[in-house]
């Protein structure tokens, strides 16, 4: 449907000189006057903002254009900064606007159709669209019930009907069930297996929900998440209901046979029994790689807010009096100024701005810790000269505020590189994960009891992680050609020290292992590989196959061949190669991967490209990789994730349905999750259908 613009209401005059006395009909002059200058020149001030732009210069007219643009696009900044209330849906407005509203009328905005009965009109569309606005915005089904909604869509089109709450469910679930099958149809074309990332709910009713996405790489070499169910559990923290409800999932989606690993945010106190629970569990059921060992994988995030809440627990005393503190100095612009003063006098170099924290984010804990840790001689002054403020730490508080900002910076940056990263691969959490535990290693000998005790309490729980991870964790970062062995080498040297052979031949020979499973296991015939393969053999790749038939017949006759016929001569050389090929087998992939010299680390390297180009030189290694690398180490992010920002979320193993949720039917809360999940990876409507009709926009 074309739009344009014209630039004044049709039928009517354009704005008159100002030689001309006649009424102005544009209705820009609702909000501008005329002012007269020098020079016999005029201007127009909007009665709002009262800015003047100008209009015209003896004979010469400006036009309204750049005035129409002041008002009906906000560049007014009283219209911008006016919150409008509209409380009349119906033609009934005008009428109360006549009565004294102090509201400034907007420009109207009307349209002029031709050929309207031409039009299109998809109410089955339109409905589509709402059903989906609903699940991408969280909005209650009975939305579609309140008369102020009603009224709105009706003087969009009347035509169009809005269902009552019921029959928009259907709607819904009508839409799940269309996204499922096309799902179903995605998970029976990927090339590997898929790992399971698994969150717990809980209601204020006694059940409870349990939510699994599934991660995996494709045969592009993309990495995807995707929600597969939200069931309803009696009891959502049981190792039975939870092997349960994977069983259930993987059936669901036929993919019994294609579980890798599943992470968990469980709490850490429990996870040995735990995950050894659920590992025999589903052992029965499903044939689970290297004997089970990396199974069970724990959140990245969940350790770091784990960790960082402890820590910050552990002062609570000290980040209430700096929380006070803050509220005291931005009670007032009096206050603030003069604490302003203060810190000039003091010569305070911080460029930090007081802010408070967020209780449910520990990053603002921490940023507003380290903001006053900045200001704290600030702080003392101020408890010197006025009365009403006592609430500065101590120095030896201060002193162990800046010894726990120093340790949250380390989660703090890791789990902003983690957030930050748009493809959170499982190779990049070991870089992350080793730092960490070499400096609270390094840090629980140190001399400083009061940095060896914050230490200490935070190794308790990051050790915990360490030692259930370490070995998924290295696995995921040798599949890195940047850094295969070595780093895990040079990282377990430092933590480990003399002891470090000993666990670095626990992750080598579970590489070893882990090949071996998928070596013997057949190769996939997918069009990527046989394309790919084909591509190797126009390069000569594929020299070293054993002599055909026609082959063995050519050798037989070699004797009799022209001594010109230079063609025959390499047929002595190629049974040489496939004698070679039989007596000598091919090293294990593995082998040449871990001898071959390390990629260089620049910026713009992309792991799973380079294993897309190498899949040929490494089909079974890049089979291998294409599963490890699809780990979810981290529930907060990644594709079908959450947000960046919930990496900080404290009590993320922890999430609590809404009330209005927890009251829907299981399969509708089921629906309304998986939709909207799906749905944000497509355009929500195609492009409209329209007649060959003109609309016409006016202002």
């Amino acid at each position: 449907m074309e739009l344009t613009s014209d630039a004044e209401i049709p039928n009517e005059e354009a704005t008159p000189s100002p030689r001309r006395r006649g009424r102005k009909k544009s209705q820009v002059w609702d909000h501008f006057t005329i002012e007269h200058v020098s020079g016999g020149c005029t201007r127009a001030c909007c009665k709002l903002c009262k800015q003047t732009f100008a209009y015209s210069s003896g004979s010469k007219i400006s036009g309204t254009s750049h005035l129409k643009r002041h008002i009906t696009q906000a560049s007014c900044p009283m219209i911008k900064n006016e919150k409008r209330t509209r409380l009349a849906l119906t033609a009934g407005n005008e009428s109360e606007q006549d009565g004294g509203s102090a509201e400034v009328p907007p420009l109207k905005r009307r349209y002029r159709v031709s050929g309207y009965p031409n039009a299109l009109f998809d109410p089955e569309k339109s409905l589509n669209c709402l059903a989906k606005m609903i699940i991408l915005h969280d909005y209650p089904l009975h939305i579609v019930e309140q008369p102020a909604f009603v009224a709105f869509v009706e003087s969009l089109n009347p035509r169009f009907k809005v269902l009552d709450v019921g029959s928009m469910e259907g709607e819904i679930l009508a839409i799940y069930q269309r996204e499922k099958e096309n799902l179903v149809q995605t998970f029976a074309n990927i090339p590997g297996r898929i790992s399971l990332a698994i969150g717990l709910w809980t209601t204020s009713q006694t059940l409870g929900y349990i939510s699994l996405a599934g991660q995996f790489i494709d045969s592009d070499w993309k990495l995807h998440r995707r929600m597969l169910n939200f069931m309803m559990v009696s009891s959502p923290h049981s190792e039975n209901a939870l092997s349960e409800a994977i069983s259930l999932s993987l059936s669901d989606w036929n993919m019994k046979d294609r579980l890798f690993t599943i992470t968990l945010d469980n709490d850490c106190s429990s996870h040995d029994i735990y995950s050894a629970n659920l590992r025999d569990h589903l052992s029965n059921k499903h044939t689970l790689m290297l004997r089970g060992q990396l199974f069970v994988v724990r959140c990245y995030a969940h350790i770091l807010n784990v960790v960082a809440q402890d820590v910050i627990a552990s002062i609570h005393g000290t980040v209430y009096n700096i929380r006070e503190s803050i509220k005291f100095v931005k009670a007032s612009p009096s206050r603030e100024e003069k604490f302003a003063e203060i810190s000039l006098q003091l010569e305070i170099p911080s460029t930090k701005t007081l802010s408070l924290d967020m209780t449910t984010q520990w990053n603002t804990t921490y940023t507003m810790l380290e903001a006053g840790l900045e200001y704290k001689q600030a702080f003392t002054v101020l408890e010197t000269c006025d009365d009403n403020y006592n609430e500065a730490p101590s120095a030896e508080d201060w002193r162990k505020v800046e010894v726990v900002c120093a340790y949250l910076k380390l989660l703090y940056d890791s789990a902003n590189v983690i957030a930050g990263t748009a493809e959170p691969t499982s190779n990049i959490f070991y870089h992350e994960a080793w730092k960490i535990q070499h400096e609270l290693v390094n840090a629980i000998k140190s001399e400083d009891p009061m940095i060896s005790n914050v230490a200490k309490d935070m190794h308790e729980k990051f050790d915990k992680y360490w030692k259930d991870c370490s070995l998924v964790l290295a696995i995921a970062v040798v599949m890195d050609p940047r850094f295969k062995l070595k780093l895990v080498e040079f990282s377990f040297s430092k933590i480990y020290g003399e002891d470090s052979p000993r666990y670095l031949k626990v992750v080598s020979d579970g590489i070893h292992e882990l090949y071996q499973e998928y070596a013997a296991q057949p190769l996939p015939l997918t069009p990527a590989y046989v394309e790919q393969a084909e591509a190797a053999n126009h390069a000569g790749a594929a020299t070293t196959n054993p002599p055909s038939s026609e082959t063995e017949k050519s050798k037989k006759n070699a004797t009799a061949a022209p001594v010109g016929n230079t063609g025959d001569k390499l047929l002595d050389f190629d049974m040489y190669l496939s004698e070679i090929a039989v007596t000598q087998p091919a090293r294990p992939e593995i082998e040449q991967y871990l001898e071959e010299a390390l990629v260089p680390r620049h910026p713009e390297f992309e792991i799973l490209n380079w294993w897309k180009v190498n899949s040929v030189r490494y089909p079974t290694l890049s089979k291998m990789a294409r599963d490890v690398l699809g780990i979810p180490m981290f529930m907060a992010s990644g594709p079908g994730g959450g947000s960046a920002s919930s990496v900080f979320c404290v009590g993320t193993g922890n999430r609590v349905l809404d009330e209005y949720r927890s009251s829907l039917r299981p399969e509708l809360v089921e629906a309304l999750f998986c939709a909207k999940d799906w749905l944000q990876y497509q355009p929500i409507v195609e492009a409209p259908a329209t007649s060959p009709a003109t609309v016409k926009t006016e202002v």
